[in-house]
């Protein structure tokens, strides 16, 4: 191991600015994690553990003798400057790259990938996209150069240049009956157990269970020197509170609360002690690139309200956003799973997701789409505004938006005008996915929507991709100026037996050719929002 004071005293006189300090080999390697961790000044740098640097300038005064090296300038791998944090020089060494053809190949991303920026660029060259450390891209295309990408941010739609190095892949989240957003709650366990639980003492190290002498009410369990302090956590106005001063919505309210400021109790929570089989949701979504930044996200007025929350309107780092706003923790909890869900789902005919905020609850930030629902967007509009064309369309989009959860194998169970959206570019868009499951028998059919569900779905508990069809109107005469060739369409949608009806691809295809018939250009069928195609698109 090269110590950085020697590198620096053998090379003093090659410091001007702007030059490589270390040599001969340009690059540095970090140590291990738990040195890091070992420097209490230095902020979360996962993303430059082990990675080669370029160091760029060294400043005067960290010299050899000196404690640190302060706030050097370098490069991350051959992507963008940043600022290091303060490092000891104890913890560098010189690193010599492998050759050309040892090293990994650059990962080649598909077209339409979503990807998470690692690290900031601000200043970028002409050509190059400026981008935010987190910052959500998707990949358009491969340049000659492989270790570059043409991309496009979510939040400013700007496109240009990124280097392969700055990104990593956003990945789908699982829907996993371990994921908690409440890893910490361990039901109903005695005080003693929780007592067992919290060693090693660890000042911080908390758990919450439910009170066993008062039912209903549940304990804060805190490690603090040598005991384990029980705090009761009291039920007031549909409230909770440990000392009847600061009151919380909800037990994650709570844990977020004490987490920042230690209050009435005895130290602030550090640690959580998670339950045996359970996984963090919160570092979840974080790795998968799902987890947003509260301080980004400026909350407006309320545009809707539905039976778990209200659905207010926003601003996400200039963008205007959806944000359902869930805060009772048990409902939040039953919304991973949309969550999970969303986070697979990507076509223009479906409402996007654009991540999850963990305060107070949960905040699910969609985009936002302008126009309301079809149901408001029909009833406010004479048939002189939406004609027959307008109505296609909107059918049309609605079947491709379908086609899609279908080619997914996902069944919404709740498709209804309500649920779907029309954008200021008059695209409709299909929302709500609380009730979306993969196709299985068995459902439990006390949410579905009866009025809308299919028969067999009601009476065998056997919901698939067919009977999302019959959810999409009663058997009723054609409406006034309906094409012929639709009403036969709605009515085979209506088919008593679900093996007659026609899926969401046929739909889509018929839809289109008639909104052709009619004079009236069709939408690209097939299109994903990333602009990426469909299985049925792909077709010759």
């Amino acid at each position: 191991m090269l110590a950085a004071s020697r590198v620096a005293r053998r090379h003093r006189k090659q410091e001007e600015p702007g030059s490589v300090q270390w040599h001969p080999a340009p690059y540095l390697l970090c140590q291990p994690p738990g040195l890091w961790q070992a420097i209490p000044s230095v902020p979360d740098c996962g993303h430059l553990l082990s990675a080669p640097l370029t160091c760029l300038s060294f400043p005067l005064g960290a010299m050899a003798g000196r404690g640190s090296l302060v706030s050097w300038r370098a490069f991350h791998g051959c992507d963008s400057a940043e600022e290091l944090p303060r490092v000891s020089p104890r913890f560098l060494r010189a690193w010599h790259p492998p050759p050309v053809s040892a090293r990994m190949p650059t990962r080649r991303w598909a077209p339409g990938t979503q990807c998470i920026t690692k690290c900031e660029h601000t200043r970028p060259k002409p050509g190059e996209l400026a981008f935010r450390k987190g910052d959500v891209v998707t990949i358009l295309e491969a340049c000659e150069n492989k270790s570059w990408y043409r991309v496009k941010h979510h939040t400013s739609g700007q496109e240009g240049l990124l280097a392969a190095g700055a990104l990593r892949e956003r990945e789908a989240l699982s829907a996993d009956p371990k994921l908690s957003l409440m890893p910490w709650f361990h039901g109903k366990i005695s005080g003693q157990e929780a007592v067992q639980q919290l060693q090693p003492p660890e000042d911080g190290l908390f758990l919450v269970r439910e009170s066993a002498r008062h039912p209903g009410d549940y304990v804060l369990c805190v490690s603090f020197g040598r005991d384990v302090i029980h705090y009761r956590v009291l039920h007031r106005d549909g409230h909770l509170t440990i000392d009847e001063a600061v009151f919380f919505c909800n037990l994650m309210d709570m844990v977020e609360h004490y987490s920042k400021d230690k209050g009435a109790i005895c130290t602030k929570l550090v640690r959580p002690k998670r339950k045996h089989g359970t996984k963090s949701a919160e570092e979840e979504l974080a790795r998968a690139g799902w987890l947003l930044n509260l301080q980004h996200l400026t909350l407006g007025a309320q545009i809707g309200e539905g039976e778990f929350g209200a659905v207010l309107q926003g601003e996400y780092l200039g963008q205007k956003v959806a944000v359902k706003n869930i805060k009772c923790d048990v409902t939040a909890q039953a919304f991973l799973d949309e969550t999970a869900v969303m986070t697979k789902m990507q076509h223009e005919n479906l409402v996007r997701l654009l991540g999850v905020i963990l305060h107070q609850g949960l905040y699910i930030v969609m985009e936002h789409v302008s126009k309301g629902n079809l149901v408001n967007f029909l009833r406010t509009r004479g048939r002189a505004l939406v004609n027959t064309a307008q109505l296609l369309q909107f059918s049309l989009h609605v079947a491709e938006g379908m086609e899609y959860l279908e080619s997914k194998k996902l069944v919404h169970r709740d498709l209804a005008a309500r649920n779907i959206l029309v954008s200021e570019d008059l695209v409709a868009k299909v929302s709500d996915f609380g009730l979306a499951k993969a196709e299985r028998k068995g459902l439990d059919s006390s949410r579905l929507p009866v009025k809308w569900t299919a028969p067999e779905a009601l009476k065998h508990g056997s919901l698939k991709e067919v009977s999302e069809a019959v959810e999409k109107g009663y058997r009723m005469e054609p409406p006034e100026g309906c094409p012929g060739p639709v009403h036969v369409l709605m009515s085979s949608c209506w088919e008593a037996e679900p093996a007659r009806r026609p899926p969401f691809r046929k739909l889509a295809e018929k839809l289109a050719r008639e909104l052709r018939s009619a004079g009236a250009p069709a939408s690209v069928s097939g299109q994903d929002a990333d602009g990426s195609t469909s299985p049925r698109s792909q077709e010759p």
